[in-house]
């Protein structure tokens, strides 16, 4: 643990984790062995990190997230940002609270710049083997099957199933509140 990281009180590490400078980790967080955490990473409080986990600069994970073993994080990620929920009344627009949480699985790899939305309710989920290129956004409450892969600049809209095995290629854009069936591309 290098001298400049702030780490919150009731954390748990495990043995042969590594953390960088500039740091901050909440209180109640719980990293697993073997978990590398570059400088400049910010990790919310009650956040869950398993082991053998790869957190590369300026990643940000938000409180109550967790995150699965042997994940990548490339630099810039954001996990557990707001989901983008507004309600227009009385001639402008309010913030609708994000209470959920994202959950990785194991063996998922984020790419750099990407973003991952906090459920408004319950989770975000991407499955165990995922890999998710760089400048990616997934909003709030989607799900991504097992061993999917999103290349670059792919959207996917709020509350959408993604099947496993399914292809976004670059750019793709997906509505929300829709399906997409098993190794479709």
């Amino acid at each position: 643990v290098h001298l400049s990281v702030v780490l919150g009180e009731n954390c748990k590490l495990g043995q042969d984790v590594a953390i960088g400078a500039n740091v901050v980790i909440g209180k109640n967080c719980i990293i697993g062995p073997g978990t590398i955490v570059h400088p400049g990473v910010v990790i919310g409080e009650d956040v869950q990190i398993g082991e053998n986990c790869l957190l590369y600069a300026n990643v940000s994970i938000r409180e109550q997230c967790r995150i699965g073993n042997n994940v990548i994080v490339q630099m810039g990620a954001v996990i557990g940002s707001d989901g983008f929920g507004f309600v227009f009344e009385g001639g402008k627009y309010h913030k609708l609270p994000q209470m959920g949480i994202v959950v990785i699985e194991d063996d998922v790899e984020i790419g750099a710049n990407s973003t991952i939305d906090r459920a408004t309710m319950g989770e975000t989920i991407i499955h165990r083997g995922t890999k998710i290129d760089n400048l990616v956004q997934i909003a709030h409450n989607v799900v991504v099957g097992e061993n999917s892969i999103i290349v670059a600049q792919a959207g996917i809209s709020g509350s959408t199933n993604i099947g496993k095995g399914v292809t976004l290629a670059g750019q793709a854009g997906v509505v929300g509140h829709i399906t997409i069936g098993d190794n479709a591309i």
